[in-house]
């Protein structure tokens, strides 16, 4: 395993595995993990639960906070594990601003997995029917992102191990 200090999103649409998967990797590695859900504006939520997909203009404060989240564990000399839908190309670029080596595991379904998940999960804001917006606003990780995806019809187990894996952090 690397000593050197990283932080990893857990990224994808709603209902593919993040918090499970990022609490995992956050357990199995010793590092802080942060939900990224917990810090939307009530409003973000709000919205979401009456099946409004989020704007741009909703997500930049949120995605603000998460990389200031990001940057506070960098310097406090801390890796970390953040959950976060990152779904475009420039959220990400936004998330890595926050400081330090910002990595990204991509967990990755077809859309009957996810629906699936979605309609199976309770106590949470958001509402399947807002799956579709969020698939299409899905922008693919490119070459130059430190990344990997991850299948999420594998097993958590096996999607954390494939992570630490593909990481190097096994």
């Amino acid at each position: 395993m690397t000593g050197e200090r990283q932080h990893i999103v857990v990224m994808g649409v709603s209902g593919c595995g993040k918090t499970t998967v990022g609490e995992q990797l956050a357990a199995a590695l010793g590092w802080s993990f942060a939900e990224g859900d917990r810090y939307h504006p009530q409003a973000n939520i709000d919205k979401m639960a009456t099946g409004i997909p989020l704007t741009d203009e909703d997500r930049w404060p949120w995605l603000r906070i998460l990389a200031d989240r990001i940057g506070a564990e960098e310097r406090a000399g801390r890796s970390s594990v953040l959950t976060c839908s990152s779904l475009r190309r420039s959220y990400r670029d936004l998330l890595r601003s926050g400081g330090g080596w910002v990595r990204f595991v991509h967990l990755h379904g077809t859309r009957e997995v996810l629906a699936g998940r979605l309609g199976a999960r309770t106590g949470h804001f958001f509402p399947s029917d807002l799956l579709d917006s969020q698939l299409a606003t899905l922008e693919p990780l490119d070459a130059d992102e430190d990344s990997i995806v991850v299948d999420v019809a594998l097993d958590t187990e096996t999607q954390v191990r494939e992570s630490l894996r593909h990481l190097g952090l096994a």
